[in-house]
């Protein structure tokens, strides 16, 4: 039994040639288009994964639903990353046919002349006092910047010496380069979330309050290096990366300054920095270059993009045992209230080594300090209990605190909450609250075993994010090549001109026009008149008597049609 392989291979070439066409590319760049919404209006795991965990905490069961989804993984969701990859097969494979043909019809001459010219939708015909090679001659000379063909006589298909003019091949190619550029703008975005990378580091500034303390002042104002994937806060990377391509460079933040509204929203945050290129790096601080950072204004530096991301407050508190030891430590904390910026952080402090000789017993006398942080200090509530933050600059800086003792969590091996005490270890009891105090700087407060714990004040810290895309220049060229190329596919239109020559026996010659607009028709008759009498050198009057005569060949027409 012979199988038909035509038969078998009928469906699968109809599937082929719905997706490979024109129509369906446009219908999925709209799919897309509206697949990537969810990613701009939902949290995504590979922007902020705790904004997506809050979000899944209060919304519960839709929530659930969602992330079974992957509506918030959308980007990198298994339904986009189909519709991309359709995408991209469907442009591919009409670009290529779609090319060939353009191709040859570039090449091909324009179609001869129809015999009946009066049928087309633009028709003229005048008799001129010139002779037949005179009319060629404007005809040449007007529709030089045309593809145009002569046709003799006896290869015309009414008998008569003819031209074929065309014009509009740009649209097609418009067309083409829009599709083109579609095309190759998914594959470098593609490229370059393979070897980019983004990472976000927080740098304490000396901004702030005075605190004359040598521990805090040599946490302020250290230098980054982007010499090690270990020295950001977060990084974010492509598949390829494997942290040997960093471009190496160092910045160091000097200062930071916020304007501010006098209702508490931002005009504008300033940081001044310096810089060091790989071959500067080794040089003192002084000598690295002074450049001003500002939000949408990011330092350009050995290939890499450095923008300046948010701002925030690192309160520093300082912990002395009754022995007379202390410590410091200064923290960012987290800003909750974008507007007041009033933050949360929490601090661990581990006993010094000669109180408890025993392991155990000083893992069980840590210090822990989690509450909030407010920059311009009010106190609302019941007997002033309750910390708010009135103003975003640093006025009247205040914290409100509990004070816990036990294992904080330093030895456990575990990563510990930046913002957060290990709610674990509180419910279990190994780390309990021995106070909840409100504290302005330089107030302290004393433990019962006579341990003091004191604010110190707060330094502004700045967050920045270093970017790394290689591909980001061609991204551009393709974007600016799909926009060029649909500028052309819409404002160019694709239009023919035949022109007919009948020779007189007095010397004069009839010359019959016809026009045909292959696609959008708009504007194209007072072009194609435009022509008519450029060719025949007629006046305004002559034109008149034309339309006239035009007018009557048409009542004409349509008495012979009834």
């Amino acid at each position: 039994m012979s199988v038909n392989w035509n038969k078998v291979r009928q469906p699968f070439q109809q599937v082929w040639n719905w997706l490979t066409s024109m129509r369906t590319a446009l219908i999925l760049l709209f799919i897309l288009a509206f697949a990537a919404v969810p990613g701009a209006l939902l949290p995504q795991r590979s922007l902020n994964k705790d904004k997506v965990d809050q979000y899944l905490a209060a919304n519960g069961k839709t929530a659930e639903i969602m992330d079974k989804l992957q509506l918030f993984d959308v980007f990198s969701s298994v339904w986009f990353v189909a519709i991309v990859a359709l995408l991209l097969i469907s442009l591919v494979g009409c670009i290529i046919p779609r090319t060939i043909d353009h191709y040859k019809a570039m090449k091909t001459p324009p179609a001869k002349a129809p015999k009946r010219l009066a049928r087309l939708p633009l028709h003229d015909e005048a008799v001129v006092d010139a002779s037949a090679d005179e009319v060629s001659k404007r005809v040449r000379e007007r529709l030089n910047k045309w593809a145009l063909t002569e046709t003799p006589a006896d290869e015309d298909r009414a008998g008569a010496r003819s031209f074929s003019a065309e014009k509009g091949y740009l649209r097609e190619f418009g067309n083409l380069v829009f599709h083109l550029g579609i095309a190759l703008l998914i594959i470098i975005v593609g490229l370059g979330r393979m070897i980019y990378y983004e990472g976000q580091v927080i740098l304490l500034t000396n901004t702030g309050t005075e605190i004359s303390d040598d521990n805090v002042n040599s946490a302020v104002g250290v230098p980054f290096c982007n010499t090690a994937a270990a020295n950001y806060d977060s990084l974010r990377a492509g598949n390829t990366f494997d942290g040997t391509t960093l471009n190496p460079f160092c910045i160091q933040v000097d200062d930071f300054f916020a304007d501010y509204l006098p209702n508490g929203q931002a005009k504008m945050f300033t940081s001044h920095i310096r810089f060091a290129e790989e071959e500067d790096m080794r040089k003192p601080v002084d000598e690295w270059e002074k450049t001003t950072l500002q939000v949408n204004h990011p330092l350009r530096v050995a290939g890499d993009r450095v923008y300046l991301q948010g701002h925030g407050f690192a309160p520093a508190f300082k912990v002395t045992w009754p022995n007379g030891e202390s410590r410091t430590s200064i923290v960012q904390f987290r800003p909750d209230d974008p507007t007041f910026f009033l933050s949360s952080g929490a601090l661990r402090f581990d006993p010094p080594a000669g109180m408890y000789p025993d392991l155990f017993e000083r893992r069980q006398n840590q210090i822990a300090i989690e509450g909030l942080f407010a920059p311009t200090a009010e106190f609302t509530g019941e007997k002033g209990a309750l910390l708010q933050s009135s103003y975003p600059a640093m006025q009247d800086p205040a914290v409100a605190v509990d004070i816990y003792r036990g294992d904080a969590g330093l030895d456990t091996g575990r990563s510990q909450g930046l913002f957060s005490l290990d709610r674990d270890l509180m419910h279990s009891g190994q780390l309990a609250k021995e106070a909840r105090v409100n504290l302005k700087q330089g107030e302290s407060t004393e433990l019962a075993d006579g341990t003091k714990i004191e604010f110190l004040g707060a330094k502004e810290f700045v967050n920045l994010q270093v970017s790394h895309d290689p591909t980001q220049f061609w991204v551009l060229v393709a974007t600016v090549a799909a926009l060029a190329g649909m500028v052309l596919s819409l404002g160019i239109k694709r239009r023919r001109v035949w022109v007919r020559m009948f020779p007189l026996e007095d010397g004069r010659t009839r010359v019959e026009f016809g026009g045909l607009a292959r696609t959008d028709k708009a504007g194209w008759g007072e072009e194609f008149q435009y022509i008519v009498d450029d060719i025949l050198e007629r006046d305004s009057d002559d034109e008149d008597a034309a339309d006239n005569n035009a007018a009557t060949d048409e009542s004409a027409d349509d008495k012979d049609k009834s």
